[in-house]
């Protein structure tokens, strides 16, 4: 048990709620005295928590993710027809 510690805490609801429901940070002590709003705490602690939970990625990078299998698979059959039009036809 600590006794005399007192800590500020900023917890964030995490929009994507498949693995964690809430991220907790420990704001540093001399953070509030140097001219930052707590509304400044909390939008920065939300920023840390997109970056973590995926929600803040781009528009390409979402896009990048679910097309991903698919043009991994016209890559591995443009290869095949190649490779086979290569073996018959040469």
């Amino acid at each position: 048990m600590v006794k005399g510690i007192a800590r500020r805490v900023v917890v964030i609801d995490v929009a994507d709620q498949h693995f964690f429901e809430q991220a907790i940070f420990i704001v540093r002590n001399g953070a509030v005295g140097e001219g930052v709003s707590s509304q400044d705490l909390v939008e920065e602690a939300r920023r840390v928590a997109e970056t973590y939970t995926g929600t803040g990625t781009t528009v390409v990078r979402r896009l990048w993710t679910h097309l991903a299998p698919v043009a991994y698979g016209l890559c591995g059959a443009s290869a095949t027809a190649l490779a086979f039009f290569y073996y018959f036809y040469h």
